[in-house]
């Protein structure tokens, strides 16, 4: 955060809530730490208010997370997919055929066996979990401030996230159970599919509905400069009241084992640099432009966290190591992002001089 401070973007364009993230993150873990510790009575007082063993309290603050992001998506930005056809395929696979297994093996390498002494399987299978879930959701919303910071191609980063919504929508909750399964961690398939509902296609459903009402309404420029704005710091503020919550309940678990915190962030921290070294580098071996290549890396990178903590907390519990896991992934998320966005900015001449090259061969072979 310190090397993007330097040249000052981040602290120019990221709001107040967005550039110390981590910072509200750790004092809500405290705070919720905290109380579940001295007042374990808190904790038994929020089960009550729970229905199909997902908690209601939460429920509402993850819809009121995820229906901000829903309801900027442009899905009619999806008819410009053949402007960068390439950068598409690249984030694609990186996003649906890469990531999820590659995260599956860091955390399996480093939860399972390299930490073995220090974590029981039992909390390593749960911890396992909630990698996977995180691995298996892409960024949305958040890929647009990290193209921004990064002079990226809005149009593009804009069909990038359009189409992983749509892709969420079918392969998340294959992906998951067939992921959990080779984990030999059962879950309830319906009740996968119930989360994907709950927590992606009501809000997504109920974010295009909204979006072409008001759009048809109100018009374009009351829309962006009203509406959205006032939705501004709903999603981090509803994040960061859900991880108190969450912490509430993790009380006795992170006072017993404070370095798992750590233990668990390490492999995502890998997971997070490896996938955008290769989405990044794929984009540079075929020649893409930057404004193109860098949200393709920053697309595969940063993860829809809010859909893995309520995937976590509905097929898990909000005591669990996989609900912590998912915490830990947006604990880390805008540091490690921010520094990608400063790589991919000292990284642009070379981006530049390979696509220009590539440019050059091009007209040569016509010539």
């Amino acid at each position: 955060m310190g090397a993007m401070s330097a040249n000052g973007d981040s602290e120019k364009h990221l709001s107040i809530f967005e550039r110390y993230l981590s910072l509200w993150v750790v004092l809500c873990m405290a705070a919720g730490t905290a109380i579940g510790y001295l007042s374990p009575g808190t904790a038994k007082l929020l089960s009550r208010f729970t229905y199909a063993q997902i908690s209601i309290p939460v429920a509402v603050l993850i819809w009121a997370m995820i229906y901000p992001m829903m309801v900027q998506i442009d899905f009619s930005s999806i008819l410009n997919v053949g402007k960068n056809p390439r950068g598409i395929v690249v984030t694609t696979v990186s996003n649906w055929v890469i990531k999820p297994f590659t995260m599956f093996l860091f955390a399996s390498l480093f939860l399972k066996f390299i930490f073995s002494a220090s974590i029981s399987p039992e909390l390593a299978q749960q911890y396992l979990a909630g990698t996977i879930l995180l691995g298996a959701a892409p960024c949305t919303a958040m890929v647009f401030v990290w193209s921004y910071l990064a002079d990226g191609d809005p149009a593009y980063t804009l069909v990038q996230v359009a189409i992983n919504d749509l892709i969420i929508l079918v392969a998340y909750a294959p992906i998951v159970m067939f992921l959990l399964g080779v984990s030999n961690i059962i879950v309830p398939y319906d009740t996968v599919i119930l989360s994907v509902v709950l927590f992606v296609v009501i809000p997504l459903a109920g974010g295009w509905i909204s979006r072409v009402q008001l759009l048809k309404r109100k018009g374009p420029v009351w829309f962006e400069t009203v509406f959205l704005k006032k939705l501004g710091n709903v999603t981090i503020v509803s994040l960061l009241a859900t991880l108190v919550i969450i912490f509430i309940f993790q009380g006795q678990t992170i006072i017993g084992n404070p370095v798992h915190i750590l233990l668990i962030a390490i492999p995502l921290t890998i997971q997070t640099y490896f996938i955008f070294a290769f989405s990044y580098g794929w984009s540079w071996l075929w020649r893409l432009r930057f404004p193109v290549a860098a949200p393709a890396g920053f697309i595969a990178a940063s993860n829809f966290f809010e859909l893995a903590v309520a995937v976590a907390i509905a097929l898990f519990g909000l005591n669990s190591g996989a609900a912590l896991a998912t915490v830990v992934g947006v604990l880390e998320e805008v540091p490690i992002m921010l520094s990608l966005v400063w790589i991919a900015k000292k990284t642009k001449a070379w981006v530049d001089r390979r696509e220009a090259t590539g440019q050059v061969a091009i007209e040569e072979g016509r010539a």
